[in-house]
């Protein structure tokens, strides 16, 4: 089936999605800093053309107002890490990403650059990375720009003059907007009310999009956490590692299974396996992103589960140790999946 008539065949797993609490968006707003966030920096004029041979997305056309998602996968197509990619100098690519597959991830690419005339380096003591959401980022993303806000996620604000602080829209499940600042690591951070970390995980993860972190390294064939839904496979550049697993798999209607939103009535870590109560010796999937509740009090968290689709509908419970989970309705439509 082609890829684009599979997209458009709605999983009948969202009919018994439900829906997240609502408190679960209380007025998210303000700055925090990203910690678990580093950046890798690849400068020089092949710089783009040499990530374009190593990621799952087109990094050869990014143009300056446009940040990217892409993967980096193994040769057997898991995910090694994923990326928030940009332009943040005219021949220099940033690549945000898990501080804590950083190191591993900059040494296995520097492995590959060759004679490319290309110098990768991690971005610690240069750049500082703050998650910004709600009303206060905005009116003070528009005062710093001068600019009108872009309404496209993905979209890159400068914030001031070339080679300054930048401001990336990020996709939002929810209708509160979120954005990654980069600026110098020396600046002051921005003048904002303080945004609470559990506040961004949560944005995060009801946003639908991965982050690969070092529990989850090598577990994920793209499409197993909806990379190509959230716009982080380009299948018509040329050859990248992996590349004919990925393509194998959106072609050929081998793929069995999704990431899915779930609620949980405790909390969850990315790396925890889950199970199915119809076969509970045998893993059926894994926690890939987690956050609890914002409020902080005990009840609901939430997680990014990739799990076999046929098990989110069957009879039965979907649970991580004692903890039960319950599906939840994603910001995008998953195509049907074969039997």
């Amino acid at each position: 089936m082609a890829a684009d008539d599979n997209q458009s065949m709605l999983s009948d797993q969202s009919a018994n999605a439900q829906a997240l609490p609502p408190n679960a968006d209380a007025a998210p707003d303000g700055a925090c800093r990203l910690a678990d966030w580093g950046v890798i920096l690849a400068t020089g004029p092949d710089s783009a053309s040499f990530l374009h041979g190593q990621l799952t997305q087109d990094v050869l056309h990014l143009g300056e107002s446009q940040a990217r998602l892409a993967g980096y996968c193994s040769a057997k197509g898991r995910l090694l890490a994923t990326f928030t990619t940009w332009r943040s100098a005219p021949e220099q690519i940033a690549l945000a990403c898990s501080a804590d597959l950083l190191p591993a991830t900059l040494k296995r690419l520097s492995m590959f650059v060759l004679r490319a005339k290309c110098r990768l380096t991690a971005g610690d003591g240069q750049l500082a990375l703050y998650g910004l959401a709600g009303p206060s980022a905005e009116r003070w993303l528009a005062r710093t720009s001068g600019a009108a806000l872009p309404s496209a996620p993905w979209s890159v604000l400068p914030l001031g003059a070339a080679g300054g602080p930048q401001a990336i829209r990020l996709p939002a499940g929810s209708p509160t907007s979120r954005w990654l600042l980069v600026q110098a690591h020396d600046l002051p951070a921005p003048p904002l009310p303080a945004l609470s970390r559990a506040h961004w995980d949560w944005l995060e993860v009801r946003s639908g999009v991965v982050r690969v972190v070092a529990a989850t390294v090598e577990q994920f064939v793209p499409q197993m956490v909806n990379l190509e839904l959230t716009g982080g496979v380009n299948f018509q550049k040329g050859c990248y590692p992996g590349q004919e697993v990925v393509a194998r798999s959106q072609y050929r209607g081998t793929l069995k299974r999704r990431m899915f939103l779930m609620t949980a009535d405790g909390p969850l870590s990315p790396g925890q396996e889950v199970h199915h109560s119809a076969d509970p010796d045998q893993p059926a999937g894994m926690v890939a992103l987690s956050a609890p509740l914002p409020s902080g009090a005990a009840g609901p968290h939430a997680a990014l589960v990739e799990c076999k689709s046929a098990l989110v509908s069957a009879p039965g419970e979907l649970t991580v140790g004692s903890v039960r989970l319950k599906p939840a309705e994603l910001p995008y439509s998953l195509p049907l999946e074969p039997a």
